[in-house]
């Protein structure tokens, strides 16, 4: 420890406590007031003088009535009968001893509170402990004592309770049996949900889903049999691990007890995990939610295979329809433009014959007109009317022919005729169709 030496500091030069000195608050004045005195240790000092003790008696008095307090308390929470084999166990085969028997808590098991574990023990010592057993006149050894002691020690310890919970098969809930199912009363969801609880205190995923009842929807049943069949324990067997020697001289022999408790803890999780697939696998063959939902999922697969199945027929039908009215509609419109075409083909005969017909009337026209002629026709006049007339036939149109034939038709006086050929020479000249001095022999 080093010493620094410091001085105060120097007033300033001139300073003075008359001028310099600041007063900035001011003591109040004094007064009274009636203080009672409260709390325990009020009580205690109350207690003392009203009995006459010292600290000591009264200190010794009070422990014996907790001490009483605690023995008496036989119907308490943490009270059950003691079997009288296990007070008779050795301290030696403590690891095969059940911790939670030692002290009371069989009821509680795993689910016990550190304070529940500390009552038991404070209990179990105040009964059990040598001390006491010798003021009584019994000279039993203290075997049992040091089972509870050890008991404490384990439960108390988290890892070392971890590991006695991981094995303690007092804790466990045997599955149902095909006899307890067969039962008529039996509940089934009952019976399994209380195995699946106890064995959901091995799991490291939390919430643990619950089994649930005939009620449970097809959610929470699969969700709860997936969360099992994918199920990651924490259980582990260290606790039946073979003491490992601490000698340092035989450390080939440590290294072989090591591996040989590490492959039988690996062997064991093996079997614990088949044993537990097993419970959830027979518990799923008997459940009968299982068999519900599958029989309503192939009612609803049915269901939907008769609808797609129904609409594939509707569909198959409306193409089947649609493809005989395409066909009913091809052919009517086929045979319609067959009717089309032979009428047109009637027509177009029609119209040829009518052509041919007007131009024979056209002919026939010149040749009751005498070709034109005073006296009998040369045949030189005659070749030249016909030549004119076919000259005009092949200026006009079918109608054009028509409207000429109509014109000519019935005619027998030859100026009328010639009048009528005159006047279409003029029509056609007119129209560009003929040029001036074309067809002379019925323009003259």
């Amino acid at each position: 420890m080093t010493t620094f030496a410091r001085s105060l500091p120097t007033l300033p030069e001139g300073w003075s406590a008359d001028k310099d000195f600041k007063v900035v608050g001011k003591v109040s004045a004094s007064t009274e007031r009636t203080i009672e005195p409260v709390g325990p240790h009020f009580l205690a000092h109350a207690r003392r003088a009203r009995h006459k003790r010292t600290f000591s008696e009264d200190d010794r008095i009070q422990a014996q009535e907790k001490a009483k307090n605690v023995e008496d308390d036989e119907d308490s929470e943490l009270s059950e009968p003691e079997d009288p084999m296990m007070l008779q166990r050795a301290a030696k085969d403590w690891k095969e001893q059940d911790h939670y028997a030692v002290l009371g808590l069989s009821k509680y098991r795993f689910k016990a509170t550190e304070d529940q574990i500390k009552r038991a023990h404070r209990k179990k010592v105040l009964k059990h402990h040598p001390d006491k057993k010798a003021a009584a006149g019994h000279t039993d050894d203290d075997n049992f004592f040091k089972c509870i002691q050890k008991a404490t020690e384990v439960l108390l310890d988290p890892v070392k309770r971890r590991q006695f919970d991981s094995v303690d098969e007092a804790a466990d809930v045997e599955p149902p049996t095909k006899k307890q199912l067969q039962n008529p009363k039996a509940d089934f969801y009952k019976l399994w949900g209380k195995a699946f609880k106890a064995e959901g205190r091995f799991s490291k995923n939390h919430p643990v889903p619950p089994f649930g009842d005939a009620n449970a929807t097809y959610e929470e049943v699969d969700a709860f049999y997936n969360f099992w069949y994918n199920f990651d324990s924490w259980r582990s067997f260290e606790y039946l691990d073979e003491d490992v020697p601490d000698d340092n001289e035989n450390r080939d022999q440590k290294r072989h007890m090591e591996r040989k408790n590490a492959n039988t803890r690996k062997k064991r999780k093996a079997e614990d995990n088949a044993r537990l697939r097993k419970m959830v696998d027979d518990c799923m063959a008997g459940d009968e939610r299982i068999r519900r939902f599958k029989k309503e999922q192939n009612a609803a697969k049915n269901k939907k295979k008769i609808e797609r199945e129904a609409a594939e027929k509707k569909a198959a039908e409306e193409a089947r329809l649609k493809k005989e009215a395409e066909e009913k509609a091809a052919k009517e419109a086929e045979e319609k433009a067959k009717a089309d075409r032979e009428s047109s083909k009637k027509a177009k005969e029609a119209a040829k014959n009518a052509v041919k017909k007007n131009k024979r009337v056209l002919k026939g026209s010149v040749k009751d007109a005498n070709y034109f002629a005073s006296g009998d026709a040369s045949a030189a006049q005659i070749d030249a009317v016909l030549t004119d007339v076919e000259l005009v036939q092949g200026k006009i149109d079918p109608d054009e022919i028509a409207a000429l034939a109509g014109k000519l038709n019935g005619l027998k006086v030859a100026d009328e005729i010639k009048t009528v050929w005159k006047d279409e020479v003029a029509r056609l000249v007119d129209a560009g169709k003929l040029k001036e001095g074309e067809a002379k022999t019925m323009s003259a």
